[in-house]
């Protein structure tokens, strides 16, 4: 009976993955904090605007982690994502990661219908069923692999729904679905492998929150969205 559950719930998802896009007309802005061992440390924002059936959505990131007052790691980013209906056309970021600089420049190559990409990590073509590993979209619980948009490299995953939950951010309660995204390749150094608790709100078709442990407790949460 568990196992037809879990079948149900992974057709639901995936039946509805093509129209993603439609699910954030709605959004002009998405407001992420991020915490660090419960301290907040930074922001992630996403901006979207559109044109007729082109959506952009911009990305801005940036927080700082201290250590008896110094620094001893931050980020500093920008990105874009332009789509035409649900398909990604082009993504570009610079990241400023303790004062080194990573880039991702893709695009969508329409003779071999692949993504080019040319990464601080990767270099070369990619399947278009990879999706761009940010957090606005829930087109990341769909999909078997994603494109860092930090270096460009390519992680495969497996995404495992927990199960429903309720949980309340900000004074506001939801009721959400809790999964879970783990890499594929077990034999990654830990610091690679992608291990991430990630609680998606279907009725706004928002994922509110995302933790996982990698030298402490992080979290990304929702703090708005209009």
């Amino acid at each position: 009976m568990k196992k037809i559950f879990i079948l149900i719930i992974f057709l639901t998802y995936s039946l509805s993955s093509n129209a993603h896009m439609e699910h954030y007309n709605k959004f002009d802005k998405i407001e992420m904090e991020i915490l660090k061992d419960g301290e907040l440390i930074g922001y992630n924002y996403y901006f979207f605007k559109r044109d007729g059936n082109k959506t952009t959505v911009t990305n801005q990131i940036k927080f700082t982690v201290k250590l008896f007052g110094a620094t001893i790691f931050e980020i500093e980013g920008y990105g874009e994502e332009k789509y035409i209906d649900d398909k990604l056309i082009t993504f570009n970021s610079k990241t400023l990661q303790n004062d080194k600089k990573k880039y991702v420049n893709l695009e969508f190559n329409k003779e071999i219908k692949k993504f080019n990409i040319q990464g601080s990590s990767y270099n070369g073509v990619a399947s278009t069923n990879n999706v761009i590993g940010n957090w606005w979209s829930h087109k990341i619980l769909q999909s078997d692999s994603q494109i860092s948009p930090v270096s460009g490299s390519i992680k495969e995953q497996i995404v495992t729904f927990i199960g429903k939950e309720k949980i309340e951010l900000y004074g506001t309660n939801y009721e959400v679905d809790h999964f879970k995204i783990t890499s594929k390749d077990m034999s990654l150094p830990k610091d690679k492998k992608l291990n991430f608790d990630v609680w998606f709100d279907k009725k706004n078709s928002l994922i509110l929150k995302v933790t996982y442990s990698r030298l402490g407790n992080w979290e990304y949460r929702v703090k708005n969205f209009k």
